[in-house]
């Protein structure tokens, strides 16, 4: 596997530890990124970054023992400060509040997700499956853990998160994300970051339990969460801070990509500028491919993610040369997960020049 692929146990503390051990060039590689992008492009110097993030841990202390625990172990297990690996995962909240609501207001875009239902799928298993678009020097890694009650995760990461982003888990329970801005977003508020919600939705056994880490609780800032259980059981959930918007499966099938789907019906507003634009075209051009054949086998799906329509600004992402380097995205990995086999399909970079390499649950 081209991607790192680490297997964790042991208590919060403990699995972060080994994390941080074992990723130590790579999260120290994603720090270095993160700052040159948080000064490049939303304008914040390091001393500001580490404000927000040394309020978010407090805070995060308090919402997710266990995530704090393991951050702490991350930063034990990797030599770093544990403020610099707090700023890693609350990077979401830095970046995203400025491209919604900051000066910058820089638009999303990148990451086209998509679940379809067994009645659709040629093995008629749940299957559910992203492109994660992203800055293109970002170090990804796969995080194989086993909790303290026996539950299993099997989950994509950037170097230094804790607890997997994109994944699937021994009940059935998969995640898919998606990032969305708004001028609602406040991560003053400093409600559940979004990361930690990630790490949370993996670690439920029912799908009522992993809709509700959203559904029931207030939010800093807007995402986008499709969330999964076999056999059966899809939801898309559209969020922002004070509200959120439901999109069910139409014709087996359900969609996002980095746009609301009707943001004025929430109450909403967002930037709508060339990203916006790309993210319509990416949403309606996955729609027609699902569309495009009655059943659909892993090697459809695969292909679907190696698609150029619209390029570079395409479901396989590449670099776009008319903005300059604080704006290039790639398809960082793609990744396709059958729900009921357990499996996970992974490109390391854009999956039209990388192969997908085949994961278990183990």
């Amino acid at each position: 596997m081209a991607l790192p692929v680490i297997s964790l146990s042991g208590t919060p503390f403990e699995q972060g530890l080994q994390h941080g051990q074992r990723l130590k060039a790579r999260i120290e590689h994603n720090l270095a990124v993160y700052y040159e992008r948080f000064k490049t492009e939303v304008f914040l110097e390091r001393p500001e970054v580490l404000r927000r993030a040394n309020l978010y841990a407090a805070a995060i202390k308090e919402q997710s023992p266990d995530y704090y625990a393991a951050m702490q172990g991350v930063a034990e297990g990797a030599a770093l400060s544990f403020e610099d690996i707090a700023a890693l995962n609350v990077r979401y909240e830095i970046l995203y509040y400025e491209f919604g609501v900051g000066d910058q207001r820089a638009g999303i875009d990148g990451c086209t997700s998509f679940a379809i239902l067994p009645s659709r799928t040629a093995n008629s298993h749940l299957m559910m499956g992203q492109s994660w678009d992203w800055i293109p020097q970002v170090k990804g890694a796969v995080l194989q853990t086993e909790e303290a009650d026996g539950l299993k995760t099997l989950s994509f990461t950037e170097a230094g998160i804790v607890g997997g982003k994109i994944g699937l888990n021994s009940a059935g329970v998969g995640l898919c994300i998606n990032g969305l801005a708004s001028l609602m977003d406040d991560w003053t508020t400093l409600e559940k970051p979004f990361h930690v919600r990630c790490h949370d939705i993996l670690r439920q056994r029912r799908f009522e339990d992993a809709r509700a880490i959203i559904l029931d609780h207030e939010r800093p800032g807007s995402a986008n969460f499709l969330i999964a259980q076999s056999p059966d059981n899809v939801i898309n959930i559209e969020s922002a801070p004070r509200v959120a918007s439901v999109l069910e499966p139409q014709n087996g099938a359900v969609t996002h990509t980095n746009h609301f789907a009707n943001p004025k019906s929430m109450g909403l507003a967002e930037i709508e500028n060339e990203f916006w634009e790309n993210s319509c075209k990416r949403r309606a051009r996955m729609d027609e491919m699902l569309a495009s054949k009655p059943t659909l086998g892993v090697d459809d799906l695969h292909t679907f993610l190696r698609d150029h329509a619209n390029y570079p600004n395409s479901v396989c992402r590449h670099e776009d040369h008319a903005f300059g380097p604080e704006e290039h995205y790639i398809s960082v990995t793609s990744v396709l997960m059958d729900l009921d086999d357990k499996v996970m399909w992974l490109s390391d970079g854009p999956p039209c020049e990388n192969p997908f390499e085949r994961l278990e649950l183990s």
